[in-house]
């Protein structure tokens, strides 16, 4: 029986010194990295006895870059972002072009008012703030106890 030693910290091949090193410079260059990370931003769901709120993580854009659609009972939210980076010096010309786009939909429930959605984008957040209906909002009352 032979032994081999795994070291997970080095992950060096000792046959062929640096081949790993080659792969990991090429495919932690931004080239790769900016373009294989799906970029989805993080939502939180909340509720309060008149309204559903949702918050989406979206830092870097502007309100203008949302397009929020209701269509039945789903509320899609949707990013398209291109940009363009033209870089002249010395005697080459870079360009980059870069085009970002995601959806999040949501399904609402049957309690919630379709007609009465408000959304506002504020320090890389969006809030949107979803009534209930009346007969859905929580009735509170003491009972007497007889």
């Amino acid at each position: 029986m032979t032994l081999v030693k795994f070291n997970s910290d080095k992950k060096t091949n000792p046959l062929m010194p640096g081949f790993n090193d080659v792969f990991d410079s090429i495919f932690n260059d931004s080239f790769f990295s900016d373009r294989t990370v799906m970029r989805v931003p993080a939502a939180n769901i909340s509720e309060t006895e008149d309204h559903f709120h949702i918050e989406l993580a979206a830092p870097g854009l502007q309100k203008e870059d949302f397009n929020i659609n209701l269509d039945r009972n789903i509320l899609s939210i949707s990013v398209e972002q291109r940009s363009e980076h033209k870089d002249n010096q010395r005697n080459y010309s870079k360009r980059e072009y870069s085009y970002n786009s995601f959806v999040r939909s949501f399904t609402l429930p049957e309690s919630a008012n379709e007609n009465a959605i408000e959304a506002e984008y504020q320090n890389g957040v969006l809030k949107i703030n979803i009534a209930k209906k009346e007969e859905a909002k929580t009735v509170r009352r003491q009972i007497d106890i007889k």
